[in-house]
This record gives structure tokens, C-alpha cells and sequence, in this order.
């Protein structure tokens, strides 16, 4: 526990860094949103290509946000689950010896 601790006091933790698995399913997908980016970016003139960066600049905007809020509700919902678990006499059964 002492290690995570100091890893995350030293800036080591950074659950935004995260590198994808060469072959999943994420990759995949990453790939084919390059690939159609590409594409349209060659159909648009030079008005729909600025279009369609700020639209994509508005994505990732989106996806920054959603990954902050699910983070935080999932470190919130892992520390009720830890909370919980430290209560030994909750129950109509009480455990031997607390």
C-alpha cells in the first residue's frame, strides 16, 4: 500500500496514460475513426475541414470530461465498497470475537 502511496504522491499515477493492446478492440476502432477522418478530411473543402476539426476538437473535449467524471465515480464508488466492508456488524448475523 506504502508504494502507491508514494507513486502517487511523486506524480508516478497517472490513469490518464494508458496505452492500447495492439490488437484490441479499441484499436481497431481508434483505426477506423483515423481512417474515416482521413477520408472526409480529403471530400471537405477548406470551411468543412475547419468544421470538422472543431467538431472532433469538441469530441475529444467530451471524451476528456466523461473519463474524468467516470474515474472519479468509480474511485468514489470503490472507496463506499471498502467503507462497507470495514463494518464487521451491520448484519443480522455478528461475527465472532468484534
Amino acid at each position: 500500500m506504502r508504494n502507491t502511496l508514494e507513486d502517487l504522491y511523486y506524480g508516478n499515477i497517472a490513469p490518464y496514460t494508458q496505452d492500447m493492446a495492439p490488437d484490441s478492440e479499441l484499436k481497431r476502432a481508434t483505426d477506423r475513426v483515423t481512417r474515416f477522418e482521413k477520408q472526409l478530411t480529403e471530400l471537405l473543402d477548406e470551411a468543412g475541414q475547419a468544421a470538422l476539426a472543431r467538431l472532433i476538437e469538441s469530441q475529444q473535449e467530451i471524451d476528456s470530461i466523461t473519463a474524468l467524471e467516470n474515474f472519479i465515480l468509480g474511485f468514489r464508488l470503490g472507496a463506499r465498497i471498502m467503507a462497507e466492508c470495514m463494518d464487521n456488524n451491520d448484519g443480522d448475523i455478528k461475527t465472532g470475537g468484534e
